[in-house]
This record gives C-alpha cells, sequence and structure tokens, in this order.
C-alpha cells in the first residue's frame, strides 16, 4: 500500500484566523459531518509576554477535501484559567463523536521554571454539532503518574470493541544534552482504556512502539484506524536534541501494524509514503491524524517548521 498525496490542502497564510496576530495550523484532527468534513487545528499568537499561546479553530472542508468552505470566527474554547493544566495553549484537539454530541480531548500547556512545560489531557463537549466547546470540569481527565512522570498529552480517542481506548505520549523525562541551551524532553506512545471515556486506566508506563533512533527517539501524536482486519498506528518520530535547525534530527513519519490494539509491529515504509526535495513537507513530516471520509481512509498532517506553512493530506491506497 501507499499513500497518495493530494497536497497541502489548507494554508494559513491565505486565511484569516480567529485572533489577533494568529499564525500556525498544528495538528489538523477531523470530524466528519453531514455535508462536510470539519477540520480542527492549533494556531499560535504571542501573548502579553512575548510567549506563544496555542488556541483552537477550524476549517470546514467539502467531503473531497478540495474546497475550503469557511473558517471559524468566533471562540471555539478559551483557555484555562490562572493555574490551570492549560492556562497556556491547547495544542492537540482530538474530536469524536459520541451521540449527539462531540467530546474532544485536549492536551493544555502549562509553564514551567526548571523546564519549559508541563502538559495533561483534558475533556471538552459541543453540543452545537462542534462549533464550541465547554469543558466537562476545570482539570484534566488524565496527567503524570507513577510511571509517566511528565508530559502526558497528544490523546487520541476512538471507541472499538465496546470501550473507549486513548492512545498518547507520555514522557519519559527530561534530559539536558550537550551544546543545548535548555533542557529537552523525551516521550513515548502509550495507551489508556475506559467504560465511559471520562474515568481511564493506563498501561502504565508501556511503550507501545519500538525505538528507531535509540533510546532517547521522541514519539508523538498516535492515530489509529481500522484497515480490512488489523489496526493501523500513524504517528510521528525525530530525535530528542537538534530537531529545531537540523531537518535530518526533525519528525518524520512512523507507522505500526496490530491484530489486538495490545501488541504492535513497526513498519515505518508499510504504507510508503514520498516525500520530494523542495516541497512544503520535504523538511518534515509531523503531527499527523487518520479518518475515513466516504470510505476512504485519509491521513491529515503538518510538513515543515511544525505547521507555519498548514497541513496536507494523502489518501491510502492499496
Amino acid at each position: 500500500m501507499r499513500w497518495r498525496k493530494l497536497g497541502r490542502i489548507f494554508n494559513p497564510f491565505e486565511h484569516e484566523l480567529p485572533g489577533a496576530g494568529a499564525g500556525f495550523a498544528q495538528s489538523p484532527q477531523a470530524v466528519v459531518l453531514d455535508d462536510r468534513v470539519r477540520i480542527y487545528f492549533s494556531t499560535r499568537a504571542r501573548g502579553d509576554d512575548g510567549k506563544f499561546l496555542s488556541q483552537v479553530a477550524f476549517a470546514d472542508f467539502s467531503r473531497d477535501l478540495q474546497r475550503v468552505l469557511g473558517v471559524n470566527t468566533a471562540p471555539v474554547l478559551s483557555l484555562g484559567g490562572l493555574g490551570c493544566f492549560d492556562e497556556h495553549g491547547i495544542f492537540p484537539f482530538s474530536p469524536t463523536p459520541v451521540g449527539d454530541e462531540i467530546w474532544a480531548y485536549t492536551t493544555g500547556w502549562s509553564r514551567r521554571v526548571a523546564v519549559s512545560v508541563e502538559t495533561a489531557v483534558g475533556l471538552v463537549i459541543s453540543r452545537d454539532g462542534g462549533r464550541t466547546f465547554e469543558r466537562a470540569g476545570p482539570g484534566p481527565v488524565l496527567g503524570p503518574s507513577r510511571h509517566e512522570p511528565c508530559l502526558v498529552g497528544d490523546a487520541f480517542v476512538r471507541h472499538f470493541g465496546g470501550r473507549f481506548h486513548m492512545w498518547t505520549m507520555f514522557g519519559t523525562g527530561w534530559k539536558q544534552f550537550p551544546g543545548e541551551p535548555a533542557p529537552d524532553r523525551i516521550y513515548k506512545i502509550g495507551h489508556a482504556h475506559s467504560a465511559d471515556g471520562i474515568h481511564w486506566t493506563k498501561d502504565e508506563g508501556r511503550a507501545l512502539v519500538p525505538d528507531r533512533l535509540g533510546p532517547d527517539e521522541c514519539q508523538a501524536l498516535p492515530a489509529v484506524i481500522p484497515v480490512g482486519d488489523r489496526y493501523l498506528m500513524v504517528f510521528c518520530y525525530r530525535e530528542a536534541s537538534g530537531f529545531r535547525t537540523d531537518p535530518t534530527r526533525g519528525y518524520r513519519l512512523g507507522q505500526a501494524w496490530s491484530d489486538d490494539l495490545q501488541t504492535w509491529t513497526r513498519a515505518d515504509d508499510l504504507p510508503r509514503f514520498d516525500r520530494e526535495p523542495g516541497a512544503w513537507d520535504s523538511d518534515m513530516v509531523c503531527y499527523p491524524h487518520l479518518t475515513a471520509i466516504d470510505g476512504r481512509i485519509v491521513l491529515l498532517y503538518n510538513g515543515n517548521a511544525f505547521g507555519r506553512e498548514g497541513f496536507g493530506a494523502a489518501v491510502l491506497e492499496p
């Protein structure tokens, strides 16, 4: 199988994003509605202190993803309150239909002193078709724990076999690398399950996907979808340091297969994903998402510069 690219489908420089000075379109994640596909993403804008804040936006697309029907103008969700886990950003934002509602699992960001950031997973709910969301509560539904000490986030939630399954990243710790001005984080892909989507049980500290780059490999944004009688996971991975300036150490696409949602076999080139020199996604492929649209399995993803230049799509073909 291979991924047939549809190209870049959303360029934030061509649209007016909500929020003064907002840019980027990071971590595209879709919910398929009756007459359109709504793709949520996170923007970046500088706050009063000059540091970035990430907020949620969306763009509506035709079901073939060829036309942008519009971009939201009203706020989707406010940032968290003073001292809360999502005070300084929400990224990513993963929606899933539950009955007549749309539930979305957020990754809330809050700044720290010794290290730059901490994250946890929150739950927000929409009762107006996904235009606006309200928090299920001010705190997270999943966060650091005994064997996952930091940086729990990137939640992707689906309902399989009568239970909710959540795939996340979890931090194994921070490390000061030679020549780097500040510590960098290391994180792996984990799993939790739930009967109601609110109360979660972790497979505590169990990394699902083996490393390719050594023990400091960073793995992020897992997404899972059925393909025939198996399950495909797509994620992104990179080196823990030097990734901001050296494209050979930056994010690229990883893939794995499972028959039971428990044991995963890594196969980064199956399906094949081609990269073209000089393209908008030549230096980096990051923040993937999987969805099914009218019988097609679609991959959404960001390219160079962590989503500064928007997001693209590809279709799975035999």
